[in-house]
């Protein structure tokens, strides 16, 4: 991000110019990036959203009974067992079925579960980024 500020000085005390045209101008750019801690800080919550995203999906596209025979249903669902799968057995129930709905209540525990694992993650990377004041 490039922040460009600008100053103009006019001399209109100068008697052999005509008033208001002589100007003085001092442009001073300056270029902001974010510190190495706040890149981690973006990458982690960027991975860790990715993971919640494909989570919240395999939750709906059970409940609403998605056809598993689809290949994007497929996919979303075989890349989020991956994430899912430390969180089975938790609970003496996994999945609740309802006419071919299913909440996933393991699929629920790894949601909470990788959102807590974010912000104990996050939390250490904060405090690894500590800047003087």
């Amino acid at each position: 991000m490039t922040y460009e500020r600008r100053v103009v000085t006019r001399r209109d005390d100068d008697p052999a110019t005509v008033p208001g045209t002589s100007t003085n101008q001092v442009v001073e750019r300056t270029q902001v990036t974010p510190s190495g801690g706040e890149m981690i800080r973006r990458v982690v919550v960027l991975i860790f959203g990715i993971i919640q995203v494909f989570i919240g999906l395999r939750i709906v596209l059970l409940l609403l009974n998605a056809r598993e025979g689809n290949d994007l249903v497929a996919f979303i669902l075989n890349v989020s067992q991956v994430f899912v799968t430390p969180f089975i057995g938790i609970f003496r129930v996994d999945a609740l079925h309802s006419s071919g709905s299913i909440l996933d209540i393991a699929a629920i525990a790894a949601l909470v579960g990788w959102t807590i694992l974010e912000a104990i993650v996050l939390w250490a990377v904060n405090v690894m980024r500590r800047e003087p004041a």
